[in-house]
């Protein structure tokens, strides 16, 4: 059985801290590459040196540095270390670094998702095949047995991205990736607060069961109650930029990870 690595202090980190480690680190050194806080063709630190700087594991960092490559922010040159990449303009000036040069707020976001995610829920409940409820179906039982927030999240983005592939739009389901990054970072949240469990609203297997009914009219009104309840539950963070948010976040969950164990 693998043993979980273990932090700078020898301390081993469960694999929920791990996760949450992961998001933290991989937002700022994206940032700070994307704003040119460092520079194209800087040496990033070392392995061992970003473990100690950020607090994490060298397994951590590992991760880090292969989602960072992965989005060609990166080359990793084998026995001379990581380099930041030049970017293309196509990749400068991706939808979700214009986004976010414009401090969207979580009330933003959600304003953008009712209309987009209504409309591809009706589509989906006319189009969906047996393959695409398949689908579905896993990304809903995944959510539902993850054990910590970043695998609940990640299933979240999941299930939603198989609606918008089942729409049979690839440019509604385009528009929906676009903003995948910032509903990941609400999703944290989402899933790890205990109000957004509120009674009687729907969530995603009440949408699925709208969608296999073939329903429009009730998936398309499950969907807008789904997104809504962002905007009784977020209270003052609705007008807070979703960048801010989710760091803000993500500090809260390692100190309550860390207090834990």
């Amino acid at each position: 059985m693998p043993v979980a690595p273990s932090s700078p202090s020898g301390r081993v980190a469960p694999p929920s801290q791990r996760g949450l480690l992961t998001e933290r680190i991989a937002r700022q050194l994206e940032h700070d590459i994307r704003s040119g806080d460092i520079a194209v063709g800087a040496k990033l630190p070392s392995e061992r040196e970003l473990a100690v700087q950020f607090g994490a594991s060298r397994n951590v960092v590992r991760e880090v540095l292969r989602r960072l490559e992965a989005q060609h922010l990166i080359e990793v040159a084998p026995g001379r270390g990581s380099f930041v990449s030049e970017q293309t303009s196509g990749q400068a000036r991706s939808y979700d670094v214009l986004y976010r040069a414009g401090r969207p707020t979580v009330r933003h976001l959600i304003e953008a998702r009712i209309p987009l995610e209504i409309e591809i829920v009706g589509l989906a409940t006319e189009r969906a095949g047996e393959a695409d409820l398949t689908v579905m179906r896993a990304a809903n039982h995944a959510l539902e047995s993850a054990t910590d927030v970043v695998r609940r999240a990640q299933a979240d983005l999941v299930f939603h991205d198989a609606i918008a592939q089942a729409s049979g739009n690839p440019v509604l389901r385009i528009m929906l990736s676009s903003i995948s990054g910032m509903m990941f970072e609400m999703m944290l949240r989402s899933n790890s607060d205990p109000s957004i469990a509120e009674p009687g609203v729907p969530h995603h297997p009440e949408i699925l069961q709208a969608i296999e009914a073939r329903d429009v009219d009730l998936a398309r009104a499950r969907m807008r109650e789904h997104l809504t309840l962002g905007m009784r539950t977020y209270g003052a963070d609705l007008d807070v930029s979703v960048d801010a948010m989710a760091r803000q976040h993500l500090e809260t969950l390692l100190r309550q990870s860390d207090g834990h164990r």
